[in-house]
């Protein structure tokens, strides 16, 4: 879940309502300040989204990079394939940091695990780990969403991948320091916690390459198997497409977790409605519209390869650029109301997993995922609650969500 997509493709400036958008031109006006992890950020990260997107929709911070705020102009740059390069990292991302032929010939093998088809036939196995996780809950009793999600999350990939029971605690405190690590901006410490990582996974492909023929039946082993364009991949390549699903998934459903409980515990009609029986796709919109209104997935990075004019600012080539996913989808002029729910009618323009060809591969185990906590969750018990006893901790950027999402069962 590191890239993003929508229930639907959308032509920039489709929805235009309450006021039209316009081409714009270009501006020279003053640039107010703005640091995306500043103090007005970490008290409250989506009002402060929400008054740069009214105030200045394209804003360039103090590091120089540039962040995209209005849900056109981010989607018109997730689509502009050719003048915002996803090429933005140092390190090999497979297949995210790749462009053009190579992220084709990649996101066409990476495609292959993720078809409605296998994610039908994993469903057995993701609803199981959930029903034992949450037959472990004190019921009435108080929970952590966020950690809740995290302990699912790690169980519900080592199932996916065929990966050892006994690694849960080294990947749960693994999903700890990574987060604190990227908090902290220190370099060598984010390069100690991935290397950490890889070598988890470096790991398990070398107890299936020895055990030959005999290693498990996995989608690990199916992996270290697998060609592109006619080779057998690289291990870096392995590594790197196992660190995209493992590494962010893992963080990614944890925080969608602590959202979607939390949403669905100060909101008791939209629970009832759940508990009433709903269909899996009336289930999913309802997931997708609550992560519309509070995105965990703040923002993800474009490098320009060409001057290019957005929301009337002048881009040279070669600028940074962060498009701004949780603001985007809190747009009044695609939304109106950014708080009004309405899965059905804002499906075709929620931004929560991305859009164009760079969207989020994983979205359907992610969603099937989310869907099956979350139904085990009201099936085992009367109610989900606020738990007025506990203060909630907003997550810190560069993710958003919750840190922590305290809870009470009935």
């Amino acid at each position: 879940m590191t890239n993003h997509m929508p229930t639907g493709e959308v032509t920039p400036g489709t929805r235009l309502s309450p006021g039209a958008v316009a081409p714009p031109k270009a501006i020279k006006d003053p640039l107010p300040d703005w640091n995306p992890r500043g103090p007005r950020v970490r008290r409250d990260p989506v009002s402060a989204y929400d008054e740069m997107r009214s105030r200045c929709p394209v804003a360039r911070g103090a590091s120089g990079a540039w962040t995209l705020f209005s849900h056109a102009d981010v989607t018109a740059a997730a689509l502009d394939h050719q003048a915002f390069s996803n090429a933005v990292s140092r390190h090999l991302q497979v297949p995210n940091g790749f462009d053009e032929a190579t992220h084709t010939e990649f996101r066409a093998l990476v495609d292959r695990y993720f078809t409605r088809k296998r994610m039908t036939a994993l469903e057995p196995a993701v609803q199981r780990v959930a029903a034992e996780l949450v037959s472990q809950f004190d019921v009435p009793g108080p929970i952590d969403a966020v950690e809740v999600g995290a302990r699912f999350a790690v169980r519900a990939q080592s199932a996916w991948l065929g990966w050892p029971t006994d690694l849960e605690d080294e990947l749960l405190q693994w999903m700890a320091d990574n987060h604190a690590a990227t908090r902290s901006r220190d370099g060598a410490r984010t390069a100690e916690v991935a290397q950490r990582f890889d070598a988890i996974i470096r790991s398990l492909i070398n107890a299936r390459r020895e055990a030959g023929d005999a290693a498990p039946d996995d989608v690990t082993t199916e992996l270290l198997r697998d060609r592109v364009n006619g080779r057998e991949l690289t291990d870096e390549e392995i590594v790197s497409i196992l660190r995209n699903w493992t590494g962010g998934d893992l963080g990614s459903i944890a925080l969608c977790t602590g959202v979607i409980l939390t949403y669905l515990a100060d909101h008791p009609h939209v629970q009832a409605r759940l508990r009433s029986g709903v269909s899996d796709r009336e289930f999913n919109a309802i997931l997708d519209e609550i992560l519309r209104i509070d995105d965990p997935f703040v923002a993800n990075r474009r490098i320009t390869t060409e001057p290019v004019t957005v929301g009337g600012r002048e881009l040279a080539a070669g600028e940074r650029v962060f498009l701004n996913w949780t603001s985007a989808n809190r747009d009044p002029q695609m939304f109106g109301d950014p708080n009004a729910f309405d899965p059905l009618g804002n499906a075709p323009y929620n931004l929560v997993y991305g859009i164009g060809k760079h969207v989020c591969p994983g979205r359907l185990l992610a969603t099937l995922e989310l869907r099956a906590l979350t139904r085990a969750v009201l099936e085992t018990t009367a109610a989900i609650e606020p738990d007025p006893g506990r203060p909630r901790q907003r997550a810190l950027p560069p993710v958003g969500g919750f840190a922590a999402a305290p809870l009470r069962l009935r």
